[in-house]
């Protein structure tokens, strides 16, 4: 993979993991237009790093957050840091289980799936409309919020569907605090990706070359600073309900996406 490649794949992820336009949908986008040949384990590692580093930028913008939380974990008390991060974990389990019964059907959902990616581009775009739609509260995520956002967070898994508009749209639907939603929808998120990591790496599925150690450094170094600008640019321009205008843009790159794939077919 060339630099530039890898520069703007890595912006690509860093930017679209926390704005609402579907990371894994503009990677496609994005390999599709590069002419990306890579072999798929390749590709794998490469991507794997990608959402490492982004993971990372994540706990760097909510490091506060995430010390807070363990502080009051080790307390072991039913705390409201104690039940929150038993709400991630809630939120976790419809991924984790699409992830390890319908691992093999998401894969085949990759790979250059253009028509696919528009689609759900479109259904993205109209969640986005309807949450910048919704009313501001006070209201703190529930265990039963927490797993219906789980739901929408495995539905993400769809490339094209993205995981934070899909996720901070679901919960401000479901009447909750806007700047609670967002920073619920980043932080469960975290444990996912390095479980996805580990079990990657531990797949035996990843090979490395030497030639490849710049190429994945650059990508890496691009995603980690794209993502910490997106992740503080996000919770800001949820607060404000901007939302829609990242609906108008996922209307237009889908709209384009299913002619691009229609027009190729």
């Amino acid at each position: 993979m060339e630099i530039i490649d890898a520069i703007i794949l890595g912006i690509i992820q860093g930017l679209t993991e926390f704005l609402p336009v579907s990371s894994s949908g503009h990677l496609e986008l994005g390999k599709a237009i590069l002419g990306d040949d890579s072999i798929p384990e390749e590709s794998l590692l490469f991507t794997v790093v990608l959402h490492f580093a982004t993971a990372l930028s994540t706990i760097v913008v909510f490091r506060k957050d995430i010390l807070d939380l363990i502080k009051g974990m080790l307390k072991f008390k039913w705390n409201e840091d104690l039940q929150f991060v038993s709400k991630i974990i809630v939120s976790m389990i419809p991924a984790v289980l699409v992830g390890v019964f319908f691992e093999k059907e998401l894969e085949q959902l990759f790979g250059g799936n253009i028509l696919l990616v528009g689609c759900m581009l479109i259904i993205t775009a109209i969640l986005l409309f309807l949450a910048d739609k919704a009313k501001d509260t006070n209201k703190k995520v529930s265990f039963k919020n927490a797993f219906i956002i789980g739901i929408s967070q495995a539905i993400a898994m769809l490339p094209g569907i993205s995981r934070s508009g899909a996720t901070i749209s679901t919960s401000v639907l479901l009447g909750n605090d806007k700047t609670k939603a967002a920073r619920f929808s980043f932080l469960m998120v975290v444990p996912l990706i390095f479980g996805k990591i580990a079990k990657d790496v531990m797949s035996g599925d990843l090979t490395y070359e030497s030639q490849n150690f710049t190429s994945l450094s650059i990508g890496f170094i691009a995603a980690f600073i794209a993502g910490l600008f997106a992740c503080t640019w996000m919770i800001a321009l949820v607060k404000k309900s901007k939302l829609s205008y990242f609906a108008i843009y996922c209307i237009v790159v889908g709209a384009i996406a299913i002619v691009f794939s229609l027009l190729n077919s």
